[in-house]
């Protein structure tokens, strides 16, 4: 069976009208191996929201009536997730549907590599699970004794790494 051309890399003409120029594959999608910018977008903002809450996948999974390896599948933007099932995610992470396109960037303005430096610190899970206890800690003097502690241990750490 012979794939599409737009698949296969060909210029597709668009039938309607001979004037126009030729479509160019796509650069990721079905068929390119590459998920779609969005769908990554999509599913880190999940995982993220799953990991605050303490959520496993396979939790998660269950209460969709999935597999966790969906759910893997969904988070690393491999599977596109539908309007249904984005609007149960929500339901069940108790957040609107709008928080998983938060910070989306649909323009093509590059972003500093200091910018995405903090955007990978903030996505990995130690960070999730540091965020998610701190607000654990029911007594707010508690926590800012805490946080003050953090400051004074980072602020010690850098002066020390210094020349």
């Amino acid at each position: 069976m012979s794939q599409p051309a737009e698949i296969r890399g060909d210029k597709v003409k668009n039938s309607a009208t001979s004037d126009e120029e030729p479509r160019t594959a796509a650069k990721y999608g079905r068929g390119t191996g590459v998920p779609n910018p969005i769908d990554v977008h999509v599913g880190n903002r999940i995982r993220m929201r799953r990991l605050l809450l303490g959520m496993n996948q396979e939790t998660l999974a269950n209460a969709l009536g999935l597999t966790f390896q969906q759910v893997q599948k969904y988070e690393g933007g491999a599977n596109r997730v539908s309007a249904s099932r984005l609007s149960a995610m929500a339901e069940i992470l108790g957040v609107p549907i709008s928080y998983f396109f938060g910070d989306l960037r649909l323009d093509d303005a590059e972003v500093s590599p200091e910018d995405q430096r903090w955007r990978e610190y903030l996505q990995r899970p130690e960070t999730i699970e540091f965020i998610r206890l701190y607000y654990a800690i029911p007594d707010p003097r508690a926590r800012r004794q805490f946080l003050e502690m953090t400051k004074t241990l980072a602020e010690t750490s850098a002066s020390e790494e210094k020349p």
